[in-house]
């Protein structure tokens, strides 16, 4: 699959009606025999390889492995060697005695190329490197056939979008499963909260606002004789062409509960932001604040901001206003409380002895995959995502975005392959400092 096969041209018509084969919140969709043929009896062992072994990678293994006691990973692969072997010492901590971390020294492939050397080996493959790597790296797990639990997002910008997309249409046909790292529609509180909005209880849904506000995350430093890919790579969350900002990377997840508990897609976008605290040049590109608004073609509008910047106030949450009340959920909670108008609770979810969402998408990944069943959240994820990529394109830019103008922008950040060779999309000027967008300068990207 080239770059010259990604889908082009598409209305937001095509887009949604291409993507809407399996809407929903990654909920079991039928059985299948093929994959019940597969894997019909709890003994059988299903091989996992991780492709991108960072914290997140490292999270999702063992929660593989906690899933099914049938799972055993015989695979991993990474840029960078100290991140591997980082992670492999860490599952070997908790499941080495098991045998169920079976991955000798020649499963262990470092470089670019190391996710086509370990996909081949698993039934079940584990996508955890940096956003912009995510749909070469869908595309080859769908090339030979391997069920997936892949994080969000799925790409950086919209020809990755694209590409993914083709991938995913491809991937549908082969019946794998897709399980997306977008926890919250694998979360209690979330999926009570939506079965009554979807009944009622509030209404049709009018505004919202969603938030991803802290004081920020991990930053890495240059290493000695690191390439400056190298370095980028290392210190991809504050590169736009690997992780896409902060909207993209975090605030994502907000996003994705008004998408789902409204139904829709937003037809345009325009906010604003820039980058005012974090400046240094270990920030490399990207916003420390975010401000977009989204008006949906039902005439529902969201406001959706995220900020990392330090001792302000922090929030993670989505509160939803209906016709007949409102709904709000916190991040730093699994309650959901729903209201009426005068504030009357309706419903009150106390989550304290929920499952662990994170745990639950591997228990219905592993489950969906033993039973026959099937779970496709590509469909969701590739629309949220291009929410997100619509939203960043309207902060940058300064710009009104339509839906239709955004999913068909040409503007590739992520090359379409990248190897010790390519050069870095972005290079710092000679005080080491990064090009930075400027709203009513900066193109849409």
């Amino acid at each position: 699959m080239n770059n010259k096969n990604w889908t082009r041209e598409l209305t937001r018509r095509d887009f949604m009606k291409k993507t809407s084969l399996a809407a929903g919140g990654g909920l079991l969709l039928g059985t299948l025999p093929v994959a019940k043929s597969a894997y019909a009896s709890g003994s059988d062992t299903l091989k996992v390889a991780i492709v991108g072994c960072g914290g997140r990678g490292t999270g999702a293994a063992n929660q593989a492995l906690n899933a099914d006691p049938g799972v055993k990973i015989v695979a991993m692969a990474d840029v960078f060697r100290h991140r591997l072997d980082s992670s492999y010492n860490a599952l070997a901590q908790r499941h080495l005695a098991t045998g169920r971390l079976d991955v000798p020294e020649e499963h262990k492939f470092v470089g670019f190329d190391a996710y086509k050397k370990a996909i081949p080996l698993a039934d079940v493959v584990i996508l955890c490197a940096p956003p912009g790597f995510r749909p070469a790296h869908f595309e080859e797990c769908v090339k030979h056939g391997k069920h997936m639990f892949c994080e969000k997002p799925i790409a950086t910008d919209a020809p990755g979008v694209r590409r993914f997309m083709a991938a995913a249409e491809e991937a549908r046909q082969k019946k794998l499963n897709v399980v997306l790292g977008l926890q919250r529609r694998y979360q209690n509180n979330y999926r009570e909260a939506y079965k009554r909005v979807k009944d009622g209880a509030i209404g049709d849904i009018i505004s919202g606002q969603v938030y991803w506000n802290e004081d920020g995350v991990w930053v890495r430093h240059r290493e000695p004789g690191m390439s400056e890919l190298m370095y980028q790579v290392h210190n991809w969350f504050y590169f736009v062409w690997l992780a896409g900002d902060q909207i993209l990377e975090q605030n994502i997840h907000n996003i994705d509960i008004a998408n789902w508990y409204i139904g829709e897609y937003p037809a345009t976008a325009q906010g604003m932001g820039g980058r005012e605290v974090r400046t240094g040049k270990e920030y490399s590109q990207i916003f420390d604040h975010n401000f977009v608004e989204y008006t949906y073609p039902g005439g529902a509008i969201i406001s959706a901001q995220c900020r990392h910047q330090r001792n302000t106030m922090s929030r993670v949450a989505e509160v939803l206003q209906g016709t007949r009340g409102n709904a709000s959920h916190s991040g730093y909670t699994s309650n959901a409380v729903i209201t009426d108008r005068n504030g009357n609770i309706i419903y009150d979810h106390d989550g304290t002895n929920d499952p662990n969402p994170y745990q639950q998408e591997h228990d219905e990944l592993f489950a969906a995959i033993r039973n026959g069943g099937y779970i496709d959240d590509s469909d969701y994820g590739a629309k949220t995502t291009m929410t997100a990529i619509m939203g960043r394109m309207a902060v940058y830019s300064g710009q009104m975005i339509h839906w239709d103008d955004a999913i068909n922008s040409d503007a590739q950040l992520m090359p379409y392959e990248v190897n010790e060779d390519t050069p870095p999309p972005v290079l710092p000027d000679e005080n080491g400092y990064y090009p930075v967008p400027v709203p009513g300068v900066s193109p849409p990207h």
